[in-house]
């Protein structure tokens, strides 16, 4: 009985580590913020453009969509915003499209 709680205990563990390991998130030192990647579709049908969930600082944005070829992201509002010079869309759009 003790082998198969232990045996269990092993399994237990060893799944956990591999469902924390996928939730993984790739962060970056920009201008003193540290900006993480959170959630990241690439969009099927544009290729150049992925939806993105961004953490600044501990501060999560809402998915926004980040247009690599254009140079600019999409809010939710559909205001549209133009990439800053070594910013978080800059740094999405050269991460990726490796």
């Amino acid at each position: 009985m003790l082998k198969i709680i232990v045996i269990l205990g092993v399994i237990c563990v060893s799944w956990s580590m591999i469902i924390l390991s996928a939730q993984a998130e790739f962060c970056r030192q920009i201008k003193g913020h540290e900006v993480c990647i959170v959630k990241i579709k690439r969009s099927a049908k544009n290729y150049w453009e992925y939806r993105a969930a961004v953490k600044i600082d501990q501060t999560i944005r809402p998915i926004e969509i980040y247009d690599c070829r254009q140079g600019h992201r999409i809010t939710q509002e559909g205001d549209i915003i133009p990439f800053k010079s070594d910013g978080v869309g800059k740094l999405i759009c050269r991460v990726l499209n490796r």
